[in-house]
């Protein structure tokens, strides 16, 4: 058996007075965390929920997020994460979808839920703090058992998790991760670190924990190493730099917005994070430019991953060891990748990355991304026409198609050049938004950006820059198109540059170039 639950009862075991999780100015041992987890399975047991029925956790980073999601699993039962931000429409498509028969919320968010409750299967809502409201959905405390449940074993293949794509495309997809899935996932990225997770590690969770990024490598890495998990509830960039210091974090995995606010705050050289031992960027694209500067200021090495909700998620990473800038790394060990063409065939690699891009002839070096290995979900639920294609079965192996551009090099490491789906054709030549970002980005002026193709009716489509100047900076669009267009061929260059005071951004850090584009 791979459950991750059982190998979360060992930890506990070993580490039963130690502090779990620490929130507010207040820690939860191990032991009091398990016991609430087992609580929580006891009352799910008892009002008939449990092997494969879906509770759907609507939290932020909370401790009682904590309790749901193991407790959950303890019951047998597949968590279904939903982003705390989503309204009544959004989430009636999650809740109906995935046929969950009850939901964690806050008091806040209940009404979101009571609206859409008809149409749904949900039969229970279990409400975090006061103020539920005139519905009386159970209290959270009020919720948990008197005995606890021991744990319902699980198949290796059973679905354990299954959260949602972002839907910046259309509808989301609900993801099967199976037990398996999450089990080995959990264990592998515990093994990324210098001397892999360890109970002295502090870890800070500043992702969001109904995202597979924080949920899988910093809440479950940490539960299963018997670390401590710091959840934080929101992002602000000063307040996460005073808790890294003051709490003496020790790891932190975030996304490339967050490195960027905070080498961007006005006494960002002010700090020291000396216990840090361990950063580490994912969710999108990290800028070369953002990643020198804040080693240059911290002296702390900051290190790319990559990874899907589909593939649980990291499949890369680099390490404090095997590091090469601008790559997302080598696959993990156990996970197979290559970068294919059209027909499936290999692309060749380069000898070494990166190459320079604006050298380099792309199309003849470039192909899709794909993966295969024990962190691949098992599909998407109730999808047969899009499990048909994002999977294709070559020589006995399922690969996943990530439907990100990319080359390799002899050395195994692996470069992202953009998503397909961003690529802009202008003129006839292709364009790759991230090579035209990381440009803007050494500019002095500019503390953010993004690029996007808009409709041209001579060439198609255009580039166009979307640009967050610092605050002091003393600049115009005319000076950042002439800057573009003294470093990178013409065509690539953005003929409009628009100022804004921030990019629209999924609250995992992704720039949502739809709405740019709209």
């Amino acid at each position: 058996m791979t459950n991750l639950v059982t190998a979360v009862a060992d930890t506990v075991d070993s580490n039963s007075d130690a502090p779990a999780i620490a929130f507010d100015g207040r820690e939860v041992s191990y032991e009091t965390f398990w016991e609430r987890a087992g609580r929580f399975a006891k009352a799910l047991n008892d009002r008939g929920i449990g092997k494969g029925d879906r509770v759907g956790i609507y939290l932020p980073n909370l401790p009682q997020f904590v309790t749901a999601f193991y407790g959950t699993l303890r019951a047998g039962a597949i968590v279904v994460p939903m982003n705390p931000q989503y309204k009544a429409r959004e989430i009636s498509h999650l809740l109906g979808d995935s046929e969950a028969k009850a939901v964690v919320s806050l008091p806040e968010k209940v009404s979101e839920v009571v609206d859409v409750i008809d149409d749904t299967d949900v039969e229970h809502v279990i409400s975090v703090g006061d103020g539920a409201g005139s519905e009386k959905p159970v209290d959270f405390e009020v919720f948990l058992a008197d005995e606890t449940l021991d744990i319902v074993e699980r198949a290796d293949d059973d679905i354990a998790v299954q959260p949602y794509t972002s839907g910046t495309t259309g509808t989301p997809k609900g993801v099967l991760l199976t037990h398996h899935n999450i089990a080995w996932t959990t264990r592998a990225n515990a093994d990324v670190p210098p001397g892999g997770f360890q109970a002295a590690d502090r870890l800070i969770g500043t992702l969001p924990l109904f995202h597979i990024y924080g949920m899988s490598v910093v809440m479950n890495g940490a539960m299963y190493s018997g670390g401590t998990y710091y959840p934080v509830s929101s992002w602000d960039a000063p307040t996460v730099m005073d808790q890294l210091e003051n709490d003496e974090i020790t790891i932190m995995f975030g996304v490339p917005a967050m490195f960027n606010d905070m080498i961007n705050q006005p006494d960002a050289a002010e700090y020291e994070f000396e216990a840090l031992r361990f950063v580490n960027s994912g969710g999108a694209s990290l800028p070369i430019e953002v990643l020198e500067r804040f080693e240059s200021l911290y002296d702390i090495q900051l290190n790319e991953g990559y990874g899907l909700t589909e593939t649980s998620p990291v499949t890369h990473a680099n390490t404090s060891d095997a590091r090469r800038k601008g790559s997302i790394g080598r696959p993990l060990e156990g996970v197979r990748a290559k970068v294919v063409d059209e027909e499936f065939e290999e692309v060749p690699r380069v000898e070494e990355g990166p190459v320079d891009e604006e050298e380099a002839a792309l199309h003849e070096i470039t192909g899709e991304l794909v993966v295969a290995g024990p962190n691949v979900m098992k599909g998407y639920y109730g999808l047969p026409e899009a499990n048909e294609e994002v999977f294709t079965e070559a020589e006995g192996t399922r690969w996943f198609h990530t439907g990100d551009i990319c080359y390799w090099d002899e050395d195994d490491f692996f470069f992202v050049v953009d998503r397909e789906k961003h690529m802009i054709v202008t003129g006839g030549y292709n364009v790759y938004p991230r090579e035209v970002e990381e440009l803007l980005f050494e500019h002095e002026a500019v503390a953010d950006a993004a690029v996007v193709g808009v409709p041209d009716e001579r060439r198609g489509e255009t580039v166009k820059a979307l640009v967050v100047p610092t605050s002091d900076a003393e600049t115009s669009p005319e000076e950042i198109k002439q800057y573009c267009l003294r470093s990178m061929a013409e065509y690539k260059h953005p003929r409009e540059v628009e100022f804004v005071a921030e990019l629209p951004r999924t609250t995992t850090g992704k720039v949502q170039k739809f709405k740019i584009q709209e």
